[in-house]
């Protein structure tokens, strides 16, 4: 199998993670650089038409694309550590969790870097400051919503670490790195506190 993946952007750090957590290794990576357009080169959108980064090759020669459904097909050839729910129950509301973290805090802090950075002028023509700050504003927003439930529970999903943990993990740190958004500094003390832990395991 052969991975393309870009190691700034954080879905493909959702993939590096995941496997990570799995002892997964053996995966052949090849890097797209986004800034020089790799990801718009012929070669990549015969992989995946839309442009996006990862995307895994299979050992058939078919290319899987999403990082979620990445995780899925590993999920299932690797089922432990189990990271996605081990019944109908628990993987409902895993995944509920990780969508929530997928569509609102990984989501609203893309948008908002998209468009008021500009390091990512080059991906996104043209940015939209003023969208990009209520963005901004919508992911504090969100970020204080899941202090509070990390105020009552240890993950993101709950009693165990899990796949929400991972996409929740790479979207802060997505923010930490070009928002220069410490949770700890604006009243999210649990927040931090488990970005911490995480990152104690993801040096």
């Amino acid at each position: 199998m052969r991975l393309y993946t870009s190691s700034r952007a954080p879905n493909p750090r959702r993939v590096a993670m995941f496997l990570s957590a799995k002892g997964i290794d053996g995966i052949e990576q090849v890097e797209v650089d986004l800034n020089a357009g790799g990801h718009r080169s012929a070669e990549f959108l015969a992989l995946n038409p839309l442009a996006r980064v990862p995307v895994l090759v299979l050992d058939d020669g078919r290319a899987l694309s999403e990082t979620r459904a990445i995780c899925t097909y590993f999920e299932g050839l690797y089922p432990e550590p189990n990271l996605m729910g081990v019944d109908a129950t628990e993987r409902a509301f895993i995944e509920m969790a990780d969508r929530r973290m997928e569509l609102h805090l990984m989501l609203e802090i893309a948008l908002c870097v998209r468009h008021t950075h500009p390091g990512l002028a080059v991906l996104e023509q043209p940015q939209f400051p003023d969208f990009g700050a209520v963005q901004g504003s919508r992911m504090r927003a969100t970020a204080r919503w899941l202090d509070g439930e990390l105020a009552r529970q240890p993950w993101v999903a709950g009693a165990r670490f899990t796949i929400a943990d991972i996409t929740a993990f790479c979207a802060l740190e997505f923010a930490r790195g070009l928002l220069k958004f410490r949770p700890g500094e604006e009243g999210m003390a649990h927040l931090q506190a488990w970005r911490n832990r995480v990152a104690a395991h993801n040096p």
